[in-house]
């Protein structure tokens, strides 16, 4: 995705209007849509807590990619951002704390201090803070415990689900943490044979079903025999999609055509756990 389709809303209050200024037109020549949702001059004196509302809630509808906001020190902004559901603001005042804030944390919200910094090096804070990934493989468990209320949310996994290891349990156990419901979509005997080879599935879709079902995570399993769950998913129409494995969200969506409006989450490998691999194991015995 380009920084043209990347939206940015920005807010301070009247302490920060000068750094906002400096900072919008340079991030539209860098292609991003700004938003700005004021104050546009330092007279008269505003209430921070106003503008942090309106950008979280925009945020957390998700309207737009990102949020700036600006007042003196930037903790004010921060307090008041950090109490909306969906908003994680991050108080930034060095360039180690930019890109750790997105990387461990998924910050979606920038808090700056205009008093704490020149404009010069708020700006060179914002585009670290825009250059970081957020390193979902490592951290995305961690972010997902301090995501808001996840009550009356449909969470979907997928697999084959052949021989249950530990790897299996930490992925349900996650999916189930994103909501109250987590319907698994089983692999057919004939879909697993598809992709596995000609030997597996192991165990029949009725004993990998009855299995699964037992587990206290899994409130619904339910058989498909295509390779991928795709139009199961566009079906059910969930919440959350959760998949293990080492790809990115992104990778998720565009390989198994997930639409945008439902949530992707990769759940980390376990490392050493692979059914293939003890199946392997089991036939040197």
């Amino acid at each position: 995705m380009t920084n043209e389709k990347k939206m940015i809303a920005l807010g301070a209050d009247h302490n920060g209007v000068r750094t906002k200024a400096f900072i919008k037109p340079r991030l539209q020549k860098e292609g991003y849509r700004c938003i700005d949702l004021g104050p546009y001059e330092e007279k008269p004196s505003v209430d921070y807590v106003d503008y942090a509302k309106q950008l979280g809630h925009i945020v957390n509808e998700g309207e737009v990619d990102w949020g700036i906001l600006i007042c003196g020190t930037g903790v004010g902004m921060s307090i008041v951002a950090n109490k909306l559901p969906g908003v994680r603001a991050a108080l930034v005042h060095n360039m180690e704390c930019a890109a750790k804030s997105r990387e461990h944390n998924d910050a979606n919200v920038l808090c700056l201090g205009a008093w704490i910094n020149r404009d010069e090096q708020n700006m060179e804070i914002v585009n670290a803070w825009l250059g970081q990934k957020f390193g979902e493989s490592r951290h995305v468990k961690r972010v997902e415990k301090i995501s808001p209320d996840p009550a009356r949310k449909l969470v979907f996994a997928n697999g084959v689900f052949d021989v249950l290891h530990s790897g299996h349990i930490e992925l349900l156990k996650f999916a189930k943490s994103l909501g109250d419901y987590l319907i698994v979509g089983l692999n057919s005997d004939h879909s697993v044979k598809a992709i596995k080879g000609p030997s597996r599935p192991v165990n029949s879709e009725a004993d990998r079903k009855a299995v699964l079902e037992s587990l206290r995570y899994v409130d619904e399993v339910i058989i498909f025999d295509e390779e991928k769950a795709t139009s199961l998913i566009r079906a059910l129409n969930p919440s959350v999609v959760v998949k293990g494995g080492e790809w990115t969200a992104e990778d998720v969506r565009r390989r198994d055509d997930i639409p945008e409006h439902i949530g992707v989450k990769v759940c980390p490998l376990l490392p050493g756990y692979s059914s293939t691999n003890i199946i392997e194991h089991l036939k040197e015995f």
